[in-house]
C-alpha cells in the first residue's frame, strides 16, 4: 500500500549516513529509469558489477539523450562463464570506474524516480550491497516489473495457460526490435521499449 511505503521510507531516510543519497526520496512521478546490470555472476550475494546501463522513459518516450552507462572496474577476477554471456573481459573493464564511483553516479542519474527492469530484484540486489555500504539503507524507489506486467498481459488472454517469460521471447511475441550485441545499455532500451509496448496496450 502507498501509505505504507511512504511511512517505511520516512523511517528508512533517517538512517542515510551520507546526505548526498538523500535525493533518492526525491520522487518524480513523471518519469521512469529502466537499467540494467552486467556482473561478474548470478548470485548477488558474490557477484560485482561490471557496467550499469539505463534510460528515462517518460510516458511512451525513451530519452536517449539523458542515458546512462558506466563500466565498472571488479575487485576480483571475471568468470570464463559470465564472459560467454556479457562479452566483458578484464582488459574491457581494468580502466573502468571504482563501484563506489559508479554508484554514486547512478544515484545522481535515477534520484527519486521509479525504477523497471527485467527481472529487477537481482538488478537491485546489486545495487542494494554497494549501497548498504556507502549510505545504510536499500534503494528506496519504487520498482515495475516488467516480467509481471507481461505475465498479467498474456495470462488474461491464455487464461490457465502457460507464459513463457524468457526476454527473448517477450521481444518478439511483441514484435520489437532487437538491438545489437548484449550489453546493459541496449538490454535496459530492449526493456523499456518492452515497458511502453504494455503500458500501450493497457490502456
Amino acid at each position: 500500500m502507498e501509505w505504507f511505503r511512504r511511512l517505511r521510507n520516512h523511517w528508512i531516510k533517517r538512517r542515510v549516513t551520507d546526505a548526498r543519497y538523500l535525493k533518492l526520496f526525491d520522487e518524480n512521478s513523471d518519469e521512469i529509469v529502466v537499467f540494467d546490470t552486467e556482473t561478474t555472476s548470478l548470485d548477488p550475494k558474490t557477484a560485482e558489477l561490471l557496467s550499469i546501463g539505463a534510460v528515462k522513459v517518460k510516458k511512451s518516450t525513451i530519452k536517449l539523450s539523458d542515458r546512462f552507462e558506466v563500466v565498472v572496474r571488479p575487485e576480483g577476477e571475471i568468470d570464463a562463464e559470465s564472459i560467454k554471456i556479457h562479452h566483458l573481459r578484464h582488459c574491457d573493464v581494468e580502466h573502468g570506474l571504482s563501484a563506489k564511483e559508479a554508484i554514486e553516479q547512478f544515484v545522481d542519474f535515477i534520484g527519486g524516480r521509479c525504477l523497471a527492469g527485467y527481472y529487477l530484484e537481482f538488478d537491485r540486489a546489486m545495487i542494494d550491497k554497494y549501497l548498504l555500504k556507502l549510505a545504510g539503507i536499500r534503494l528506496p524507489n519504487r520498482g515495475i516489473e516488467v516480467s509481471a506486467l507481461y505475465y498479467d498481459y498474456k495470462i488474461g488472454r491464455i487464461p490457465q495457460g502457460y507464459v513463457d517469460l524468457r526476454f527473448d521471447t517477450i521481444m518478439e511475441d511483441l514484435k520489437l526490435p532487437r538491438l545489437g550485441k548484449h550489453d546493459a545499455l541496449n538490454d535496459a532500451i530492449m526493456t523499456a521499449l518492452i515497458l511502453i509496448k504494455l503500458r500501450r496496450d493497457d490502456e
